[in-house]
């Protein structure tokens, strides 16, 4: 085999092996977009905790945030940041890129000073922004401004609260330029129901898309990058049972005796949809 065929094989064998997107219509699958440099190494970098990393094969987080559409020098506003797993990708990314990283972290100044803390190094971290989030929230950033709006694993919380879901996709469709992306993970109930307002914290695909659209977004994407078909759903402790947070019990009772860590641990992290939404424009 001559080297230029050698080379077209080898491409052709990398191109089968990616991950595909489903687009929202029943049309061809594309092909799931490669990270960029800058988004492998703010992946691989040493600024990422161990533990962090060790997530990464069950997150695969420079494929999603590929088939999210992040790009260099785009203005990403993260919702819930949480413990920072996204963050510690995101700031760095926007750093060696010329972008803008956004976090929105809470209403209390209090709450944006202790998130703050942890990047305040400006040589790792850049100078990530921060923004007022919650159910008195007004905008999050200046309308129409933000690229992508990232929402990983919040959707369920929302759900508890009549309004919340509608009131937060309306702030993101108004942060967003037109043309900009609502990214979405969360745990995901198909192909079982799922159970009232999502109190064991898996949603159906359908009720996101259906929310999403009430607020003007349009399906562009959904990619099985998160998906694990070991996860059952039916844990003792909904989705909280399974890493990282590893429940064990109900808040203020003993672990039941025939409970069985391992077979837990053994699932890994949840089965998640990945989707990809679009402010029309």
């Amino acid at each position: 085999m001559t080297a230029r065929r050698l080379s077209l094989a080898l491409a052709a064998g990398l191109a089968l092996a990616l991950p595909t997107a489903v687009p929202a219509q029943n049309n061809r699958p594309v092909a799931q977009a490669q990270p960029d440099p800058a988004l492998l190494a703010a992946v691989s970098g040493g600024h990422r905790p161990a533990a962090e990393k060790a997530r990464d094969a069950h997150r695969r987080p420079a494929e999603t945030l590929a088939f999210w559409g992040l790009k260099p020098g785009v203005t990403v506003v993260e919702i819930n940041p949480g413990g920072g797993y996204w963050s510690r990708i995101l700031a760095p990314y926007a750093k060696a890129t010329r972008g803008k990283y956004v976090a929105t972290v809470g209403m209390s100044e209090q709450s944006r000073n202790a998130f703050a803390a942890n990047f305040a190094d400006e040589a790792v971290w850049g100078k990530p922004e921060y923004a007022p989030y919650g159910p008195n929230s007004a905008q999050l950033v200046a309308p129409g401004t933000a690229d992508i709006v990232i929402t990983a694993r919040n959707i369920h919380n929302w759900m508890w609260v009549p309004g919340q879901l509608d009131k937060y996709l309306k702030d993101f469709h108004a942060a967003l330029k037109p043309g900009g992306i609502l990214a979405v993970e969360e745990h995901r109930s198909d192909p079982r129901p799922m159970v009232p307002e999502a109190r064991d914290g898996y949603v159906s695909t359908a009720s996101v898309i259906a929310a999403a659209e009430k607020a003007g977004f349009r399906l562009e994407a959904q990619s099985e990058l998160n998906a694990n078909p070991k996860d059952k759903k039916d844990h003792p402790f909904g989705v909280w049972t399974l890493p990282p947070t590893r429940r064990d019990s109900q808040t203020g009772t003993p672990t039941p005796a025939n409970f069985n860590r391992a077979t837990f641990d053994a699932v890994g992290e949840s089965d998640r949809m990945t989707l990809r939404f679009r402010k029309p424009g």
